[in-house]
């Protein structure tokens, strides 16, 4: 939506505002003060949203969850309850907080009162709402992958560098002290100069057939659909209309491409951060993937992708290695990984093969001090409590968009290559692939009016 029109929209009765005030300078009232509390909105309210980001967002003082919003009515419904008890329990009060539903994020967006949101949508509903949010002057905690096509990443970081919206992307393993620790010691040549990087990344299952069924009553299903093509229902393809558990939209291409980007992004930022290459990405890519020849699910399972780098690394990646990262180098390696972290219950994680959060090929190399006159990169405590603090002083956060969109593009550049059995040639700067029309024909997908990145004004 227009800027303009959300200019109009909101200042039509004034009168009609809700009774959060907005953030004036914490000198004004003191520290505590109501009015130094982030006002939040929250924007679906699913497996991630509860166990992940509504979970290490509300926890902190400076935030203040005053909306949710989803287009399954019960999902919205079990996050109010969620907020509403946190408050009650946080302060002792019965009505300290009754948090606002509402099922169009649009309707949201328009509330002056709400500084901030936190997107934690499916993969196709990533882009679009967070563009509109820059627009109508709010923050943004986006989830993982950053868009659905390089297009849309496009679109979404020229709209949050003309607002100078806060926007903090989700990938949270930043946060990770192991993550951070590796990175330092590969850039300050630790392990020597460094030419191989190989990434575990398991693929996902094939599935079973799945017969058209009623929409539910409390879903809008057209609008979940989105900017994606319209097709029936049926309940293994979006979320479970009872529980939590992992969705089948994460297995439909329509949604997004899988664990390359399902988790892809998470690794392919993290490798970047140690190979000092956030700004920038590969200069060329080769796949191969095996796809399921039947059901519903269809995105890839095992697979394998090669990427060349301009400083002479070569990253490989595929669900046959641990999970997670091994830097090597001229003198040894380094590998990184969660650990046993999961950021929900149904994470589909091996903990045995992923259980050592950081191990190098000499013990050394771990003890081996950061000296004051060497890299330092970014240290925080908490990705979500790095995006308040930044909102506060409006510095850029550690996963700004410009480093989320280019670890994002590795992620979307390599399903792309899945599709062909030859070596595609990347452009970094211009962001397209070299000499080839088929490829870059995937750069973008037609999007279902009125739904789409296509028709948000920026």
């Amino acid at each position: 939506m227009q800027r303009r029109k959300f200019i109009n929209r909101t200042t039509m009765g004034t009168a009609a505002m809700v009774a959060f005030p907005s953030i004036v300078p914490s000198s004004v009232f003191g520290k505590n003060a109501p009015s130094n509390k982030i006002n939040i909105g929250q924007i679906g309210c699913g497996r991630i949203a509860r166990d992940h980001d509504i979970h290490d967002t509300i926890r902190f003082d400076d935030a203040r969850y005053v909306a949710v919003c989803d287009l399954d009515s019960n999902r919205a419904a079990d996050a109010k309850v969620l907020v509403d008890k946190f408050y009650k329990e946080k302060t002792g009060k019965e009505k300290y907080m009754d948090t606002k539903i509402y099922e169009d994020y649009r309707e949201m967006l328009l509330n002056k009162d709400i500084d901030a949101v936190v997107i934690s949508t499916p993969d196709h509903w990533h882009s679009q709402p967070a563009m509109e949010a820059a627009l109508a002057g709010k923050d943004i905690y986006v989830q993982k992958p950053t868009s659905l096509t390089i297009k849309e990443g496009q679109q979404l970081r020229e709209a949050v560098q003309k607002t100078g919206a806060i926007l903090q992307v989700g990938t949270q393993q930043r946060a990770m002290p192991q993550f951070r620790v590796a990175a330092e010691l590969v850039r300050n040549g630790r392990i020597g100069k460094i030419h191989t990087v190989k990434i575990g990344l398991p693929g996902d299952p094939g599935g079973p057939e799945a017969p058209a069924m009623p929409v539910p009553s409390n879903l809008n299903f057209d609008m979940w659909l989105g900017s994606t093509p319209e097709v029936p229902y049926t309940e293994i393809g979006v979320h479970p209309q009872k529980g939590y558990s992992r969705p089948g939209w994460l297995r439909i291409r329509n949604y997004g491409a899988g664990m390359i980007t399902g988790w892809g992004q998470h690794h392919y930022d993290s490798a970047a951060w140690g190979m000092n290459t956030e700004l920038t990405g590969p200069i060329s890519v080769e796949a191969l993937a095996e796809f399921p020849k039947s059901g519903l699910w269809n995105v890839h399972g095992d697979f394998f992708v090669k990427h060349e780098y301009e400083n002479g690394i070569t990253v490989y990646t595929s669900g046959g290695y641990p999970n997670g990262i091994k830097y090597i180098g001229e003198d040894g390696w380094i590998f990184v990984s969660r650990g046993s972290y999961t950021a929900s219950a149904s994470d589909p994680v091996d903990k045995e093969k992923s259980s050592k959060a950081l191990n190098a090929s000499d013990p050394k190399i771990l003890d081996s001090v950061i000296g004051a006159n060497e890299t330092h990169l970014y240290k925080i405590d908490d990705q979500h409590g790095n995006w308040l603090e930044c909102i506060k002083t409006r510095k850029a956060p550690i996963s700004p968009i410009e480093k989320g969109h280019k670890a994002c593009a590795i992620c979307l550049i390599s399903d792309i290559a899945m599709q062909f059995d030859r070596k595609l040639e990347w452009d970094n700067e211009k962001e397209m692939f070299i000499n080839d029309n088929e490829a870059n024909a995937m750069l973008h997908r037609t999007q279902r009016k009125p739904y789409g990145t296509d028709y948000v004004k920026v």
